[in-house]
């Protein structure tokens, strides 16, 4: 189930990234689920220092999605909740996120947060990881599951 996920983010940050010279950036997010509404209603209004842009869901579906700059910072919420796993986590003020990079950035996504939340970074916002605090409020708004990060 994590290799569909996967491969759509992978989409997602393709698409995001191709089509960040338009108004709107093309994203490919799960559903919109009422789980995520708390948690998308405290995205940031900026994310290393971008502002929010559009966004335009796949399918034209409402989606738990957002966009911040360009190359597009890409946040999405209704994955499902990771499980256990041994890839590097990390700690950023009482948010584990799990961290997967990718041929042009980064994917984090929160762990012990369900649903989910994944935020990909471009390279061009490098060092990554200081991107998330921006990303704090909205994964604290989400329930806990239990995990932590080893």
């Amino acid at each position: 189930m994590r290799t569909t996920t996967t491969g759509l983010l992978v989409l997602g940050v393709a698409g995001g990234l191709l089509s960040a010279c338009s108004t709107l950036v093309e994203i490919y997010p799960p559903r919109h689920t009422a789980e995520c509404e708390p948690a998308t209603a405290q995205w940031p209004s900026k994310a290393g220092g971008q502002s929010a842009r559009g966004v335009d869901p796949n399918g034209g579906v409402k989606a738990d999605a957002a966009a911040w700059g360009d190359p597009a910072i890409i946040a999405t919420c209704g994955w499902p909740a990771l499980g256990p796993t041994d890839k590097e986590c990390l700690d950023v003020d009482g948010i584990y996120w799990v961290v997967e990079p990718l041929s042009d950035g980064v994917r984090f996504t929160t762990y012990g947060r369900e649903p989910a939340i994944e935020v990909l970074v471009p390279h061009a916002y490098a060092p990554e990881p200081l991107l998330l605090p921006a990303f704090g409020p909205a994964a604290k708004a989400l329930p806990t599951n239990g995990r932590k990060c080893d």
